[in-house]
């Protein structure tokens, strides 16, 4: 049986030293301000706490997908010494890089035909996509085989809950998630949105809720109601240098379920450009995605 490798991107924001204990390879995505570029090396190269204050005090960073060429040479690393490849990717909703990974796997496909190659659209982001990288990771730990981690993801990837909550709306105003007009309003009115990604992997609103305790609390609930087989789960939390309230939301969770485990950590550059410093997401396993808008 031929050997095969798990890899994923830097929108994982699973903590460096996870990556580095399991060896998990990962492709990294870029972002820019100040006319400089850096490479999203999960905190590596720069620090979140450095990102996220220089987006107080005004930095405007953009993100961009890895080249095609970027993944060839990290396909063609693993393929060249008979190993099969299951790359985990960030949703397509929120970013082009499975199309990046895509041209690259028709590149190995034509130069090594025997390899396989599975691209999984894991539908979220941060540590949702973190999640799912280190269930796979277990399953091929425990002997699964490539089959078997590919159909639990597919068949799973649905189930993986995505629910988060921004403090500044403008981020999400600049990404194009809301609309200039629901962005002033909100601001106005001092609302804070209750997000989700749905079936496609795309940021749908839930609810508006006025007062940042407030959601916080509704996203404990939220959990609450979704979760299934919560004794047997590691869910997991990422915030945009918001640790305190992070640690909140742990605690409040805590107080309304059983869960294995919470892995905890901070939103990286590619995913916190979009919901910027105060940004709070938790992800977890439990009732299949909405398809649709729920509205207070």
């Amino acid at each position: 049986m031929k050997n095969f490798v798990i890899i994923t991107d830097s929108c994982c924001d699973l903590p460096i030293e996870i990556i580095e204990e399991k060896q998990i390879p990962f492709v990294s995505l870029t972002y820019s301000y100040y006319e400089e570029e850096y490479k999203d090396d999960l905190g590596k190269s720069m620090t979140p706490n450095k990102f996220f204050d220089d987006m107080r005090n005004g930095a405007m960073p953009k993100t961009s997908q890895p080249s095609s060429q970027a993944f060839y040479e990290a396909f063609k690393e693993i393929v060249s010494s008979g190993r099969d490849i299951i790359y985990i990717c960030v949703s397509t909703g929120l970013s082009g890089t499975l199309n990046s990974s895509n041209i690259a796997k028709n590149m190995i496909k034509e130069e090594f035909p025997q390899a396989r190659v599975h691209i999984v659209d894991i539908l979220t982001a941060s540590l949702g996509q973190g999640l799912m990288v280190l269930k796979a990771y277990e399953m091929q730990e425990n002997g699964s085989s490539y089959e078997e981690i590919v159909d639990y993801l597919e068949m799973n990837k649905q189930k993986l809950n995505t629910y988060m909550t921004v403090d500044d709306l403008g981020h999400l105003k600049r990404g194009g998630r809301i609309s200039a007009a629901a962005a002033t309003i909100g601001m106005v009115l001092h609302i804070k949105p209750l997000l989700t990604l749905n079936h496609e992997g795309r940021v749908m609103p839930v609810v508006k809720i006025r007062g940042r305790k407030k959601v916080i609390k509704k996203l404990a609930q939220i959990v609450k109601e979704r979760i299934e087989n919560s004794e047997e789960q590691i869910i997991a939390i990422s915030h945009g240098d918001c640790i305190d309230e992070a640690f909140k939301l742990k605690e409040y969770i805590l107080e309304e379920v059983k869960v294995k485990d919470v892995l905890l950590n901070y939103i990286g550059p590619a995913v916190g450009t979009f919901g910027g410093p105060g940004a709070l997401a938790v992800f977890f396993m439990g009732r299949e995605r909405q398809h649709h808008i729920i509205e207070n």
